[in-house]
């Protein structure tokens, strides 16, 4: 199949940049939290500032963090399953593939909330969280993940089961203060880059490993 732009492969490297993301979101928690906490709102994604021309905010948006649990979670998923992605697929095609997918949430989110006539903040690395677990269920689709310790259930079986949660919780109100959209749109995000970039059909993945 004859590359383009979109689909041309980098060279495999290894470089550990989970840990690098890690630690810039810890960072940022520690500087948010303890120095500069009005830099909460410069560095979230907010409507009005992003109108205002803080238009970087979709982008930053996915390295500020609301308090310990919310980044506790955040970094553990990305710690478990962005470090074997990673070496899966490399360190130039996993900082794209997360850096995109969080970017292009925060977009979503950004054009979402003005339809909606909201100016909420959004702020958390989950929209690019749950695109990693979506790939991570795409290259790894036998790996089971043990719900609170306990509960196995295969990768592609989590991700279906994320998906319905999130949109029922969208449309229903449950846990109103969660970006649920924002979930749902690194689902979606990540599917489309394994469509159009990797040449990959998640679904079709999931079909042949049932």
């Amino acid at each position: 199949m004859k590359q383009t732009i979109l689909n041309k492969k980098f060279k495999y490297t290894f470089n550990n940049s989970t840990f690098y993301l890690i630690g810039i979101n810890v960072l940022v928690f520690l500087v948010t939290s303890y120095i500069w906490p009005r830099g909460t709102y410069y560095l979230s994604m907010i409507p009005s500032f992003v109108l205002h021309g803080y238009v970087y905010q979709v982008f930053t948006y996915m390295f500020v963090h609301a308090n310990f649990s919310h980044i506790l979670f955040n970094m553990l998923s990305l710690f478990i399953f962005g470090q074997a992605l990673e070496k899966r697929i490399g360190t130039r095609e996993f900082l794209l593939y997360y850096l995109s997918v969080g970017t292009l949430s925060g977009i979503f989110s950004f054009i979402s909330y003005l339809i909606a006539g909201q100016d909420a903040v959004l702020l958390g690395a989950s929209g690019a969280v749950y695109g990693i677990l979506l790939l991570f269920a795409v290259f790894f689709p036998f790996a089971k993940i043990y719900v609170f310790g306990l509960l196995p259930i295969r990768a592609p079986f989590l991700i279906v089961i994320f998906f319905f949660i999130e949109l029922f919780s969208q449309f229903s109100g449950v846990n109103s203060g969660v970006a649920h959209l924002t979930h749902l749109a690194g689902l979606a995000f990540g599917y489309l880059y394994c469509l159009i970039r990797m040449k990959i059909n998640p679904i079709d993945v999931w079909k042949r490993t049932l």
